[in-house]
């Protein structure tokens, strides 16, 4: 025990307790890194699973007020009535399929037979020169028109980092948010809206359509997860590596005190 006195001194007891919070700090990170690991898996499952139902009608996912639950999220979903293109918006700040170039969703309410409205995403159009005008929209379809689509939840801050601007131009908005829209065009709106896929008729000209949301790959969290369960197993390992050092620097500069005190004097000190 006395050769591990030095534990004791105050360098040492830091090295130690850091060791002893880093252990579980990186071993939380890990399941950390393992849940966002499973909740990407449930997520690619869950759209594969609504990719591959068959299309109803979007009564059957949303209504008026509401929202659709998250596990008919992607679901395809079809609705007939007509464009109100008079109360077209664009939202703002969005990607295209490229993943690089910046322009607009188009956002296009279609009023059904009953009267209420259907928020469609018709698809995306590149950013003009002049962002404080109303760009230029292919128009939509004339008359009565059918559509299919993913049926998506309203858009909210939390959920997309998207920050909902006071004082943007005319038609213009960040989030997809059917409460903001019902209150903007003072009429009932089904709660979520609708990624457009199919039209009939199809128009000559329209936005460029959202592809399928990707599905397949699984990121870097489960990689993640154990990177940081080795790093917590090495931390003991490397404060072990560091006694050894440690005793066996001591253990060295005693030998080479003993061999100093051995030494016999030089012959002018003796005679001095």
């Amino acid at each position: 025990m006395y050769r591990l006195r030095f534990l004791l001194s105050r360098q040492w007891v830091i090295l130690t307790l850091l060791a002893l919070a880093l252990v579980p700090a990186m071993i939380e990170l890990g399941f950390w890194q393992l849940h966002r690991h499973e909740a990407r898996v449930a997520h690619n499952e869950l759209i594969a699973r609504s990719l591959a139902a068959p299309a109803v009608p979007v009564t059957k996912l949303t209504t008026v007020g509401g929202e659709p639950d998250r596990d008919d999220w992607f679901r395809s979903v079809e609705a007939t009535g007509r464009y109100d293109t008079d109360h077209e918006v664009v939202v703002r700040q969005r990607t295209a399929s490229d993943g690089q170039s910046i322009g607009y969703f188009v956002l296009t309410p279609l009023v059904r037979d009953d009267g209420s409205v259907l928020l469609v995403n018709r698809g995306w159009i590149p950013a003009g020169g002049d962002l404080t005008k109303f760009p230029d929209v292919p128009t939509a379809p004339r008359g009565e028109v059918s559509v299919t689509g993913r049926i998506m939840a309203s858009e909210t801050t939390e959920a997309s980092g998207i920050k909902d601007k006071p004082g943007l131009p005319d038609r213009q908005v960040m989030l997809i948010d059917s409460d903001q829209r019902a209150e903007a065009l003072d009429r009932s709106v089904l709660g979520g809206y609708v990624q457009l896929t199919a039209s009939s008729p199809e128009p000559r000209e329209h936005p460029e359509r959202l592809p399928d949301p990707e599905h397949d790959s699984i990121g870097p969290h489960m990689a993640y997860a154990v990177q940081w369960w080795m790093f917590a197993a090495g931390v003991p390992v490397g404060w072990f590596v560091l006694v050894r050092r440690e005793l066996r620097d001591r253990a060295r500069g005693r030998t080479e005190g003993d061999d100093v005190a051995r030494a016999p004097a030089p012959a002018g000190a003796a005679a001095g």
